[in-house]
């Protein structure tokens, strides 16, 4: 049956979620193409750019973070920053300025940013705004001939997915989703190993997103307009790649395998709601949330491959526990666990058998198996920072690749499939946690893509500055 005719045939035209009218329009679902692959961005290899010229949109927490890293790469010039609130767009630049870099600033407008897209002398856009514009600037940046960068999740829609799958095939610009975890040290450590056939063949695999930023929801300084306490209105899985990413990248999805369906249950809001409620007696820019529905505190999605893995991912910024982005590898030969974090030093967990290797086993094996990225730039990004150094490995390894004509680690097929999951997963658990396909943006070149390439054996020479 083809998607289409699934999608009718399932009802999509009238589905109530989240408190809303959600439409298959609403979800993206309605659209989906039948269609050919125009150019396989999978392994693709840009010019080179020896100076890579970017733009920044969003200076926001994310933001203000990336131009604080990418000053200390050599290499790079900031061309431009772009935020709605003028404030953060001056102070930005007043940051850069002092690191010698001279961007121009845009603001004062909603689409001031596109200013920025339409300059001659910009390479890249490095997007972080709110949810539901990344994948509109997105497309309209590689539109104007610019690569992108674009913080997670890429999309919140299909209909989105397909479109930035479709635009970076047409202009032949990148559209890499700035999954950081990717670059945690004890995910490249897995993948590293993974790749090296320690867990033998790979069955099953977790991931997950628990971070208590419940109090952070409501502030109106922290979250302009509110607009993370608007995203969840939507009842899924709305923030699945930290956790999908890593595992997804082990699992060579789109690259040898690839996600097929999946399944979503979410618990009942038991704390956004009441909460909303509370703060709307006395406060009237909350009045507009009060009585509405919003995402369960747990959601719990499967996925399986086409190859018969599986895939567990969960995800609650709600409830009052501690920290945890699951990452669990489980093949034929060992397993791998981050999180819970042990108490000592150690970054994770291995196991050869059905217990867990001794601090100093594991210690030898993180060793043996360290890959090269962490070798060369490992204690730079430590000190450079941003969440313990994997934003910085991220940021040094983009812009080494575009530097050097060479593939990214995450493509435009990534950032569409690991996002897609949010709005599937919204109709899965409107819809009694039924299962439905997930696209495939490929559109069969998951059979031929060559996996990540973590060697390092072409580029690596992108100076850091102190």
């Amino acid at each position: 049956m083809k998607k289409r005719e699934f999608l009718k045939i399932a009802g999509l035209g009238s589905i109530g979620l989240a408190g809303r009218d959600a439409t298959s329009a609403s979800l993206g679902l309605s659209n989906q193409p039948d269609s050919k692959q125009l150019f396989n961005m999978s392994g693709y290899a840009a010019p080179k750019i020896d100076t890579v010229r970017i733009g920044y949109i969003g200076m926001g927490n994310r933001g203000s973070g990336a131009i604080k890293r990418i000053v200390h790469l050599a290499n790079v010039q900031v061309k431009g920053v772009a935020d709605i609130v003028p404030e953060k767009a001056t102070n930005a630049k007043k940051q850069l300025m002092e690191a010698g870099h001279n961007p121009e600033s845009y603001s004062g407008s909603a689409d001031s940013w596109k200013k920025l897209c339409d300059r001659d002398d910009v390479d890249l856009i490095y997007i972080c705004t709110p949810w539901n514009l990344h994948a509109p600037m997105a497309i309209y940046a590689m539109e104007q001939g610019k690569h992108v960068a674009v913080e997670i999740p890429a999309a919140t829609t299909v209909d989105e997915c397909w479109k930035m799958v479709e635009v970076s095939e047409k202009t032949k610009k990148h559209c890499m989703m700035l999954e950081n975890c990717c670059y945690d040290f004890f995910e490249l450590l897995t993948l590293n190993m993974a790749r090296q056939g320690f867990f033998g063949e790979i069955v099953h695999v977790e991931g997950a997103y628990i971070h208590d930023i419940f109090d952070s929801l409501f502030q109106k300084d922290k979250r302009f307009e509110l607009w993370r306490l608007k995203e969840n209105q939507r009842n899924g899985n709305l923030y699945p790649t930290h956790g999908l990413g890593p595992v997804a990248q082990i699992l060579d999805i789109n690259r040898g395998d690839k996600m097929d369906y999946l399944v979503s249950t979410s618990s009942n809001d038991f704390m956004l709601q009441a909460k909303a409620n509370e703060l709307a007696v006395k406060d009237p820019d909350f009045k507009r949330f009060a009585g509405k529905s919003f995402r369960g505190n747990m959601n719990t999605t499967t996925i399986k491959t086409s190859k018969g893995k599986t895939i567990m991912l969960q995800h609650d910024v709600s409830s009052p526990r501690p920290y945890s982005r699951l990452h669990l590898i489980s093949g034929t030969k060992g397993a791998a666990q981050k999180y819970p974090l042990p108490e000592n030093e150690i970054s994770g967990r291995l196991a050869h058998g059905h217990e867990w290797v001794k601090d100093n086993e594991f210690k030898a094996l993180e060793q043996k198996y360290q890959p090269e990225i962490v070798k060369r730039v490992g204690e730079l990004a430590k000190k450079v920072g941003g969440h313990g150094g994997m934003d910085f490995l991220m940021d040094w390894r983009l812009i080494d690749c575009l530097r050097n004509g060479l593939p990214l680690d995450q493509d435009v097929y990534d950032a569409a499939s690991w996002s897609v999951i949010s709005p599937l997963s919204e109709w899965s658990v409107a819809n009694k946690s039924n299962s439905i396909d997930i696209p495939d943006f490929t559109n069969g070149s998951w059979k031929k893509n060559k996996p990540v390439d973590i060697t390092l054996k072409e580029g690596g020479n992108t100076e850091v500055k102190s």
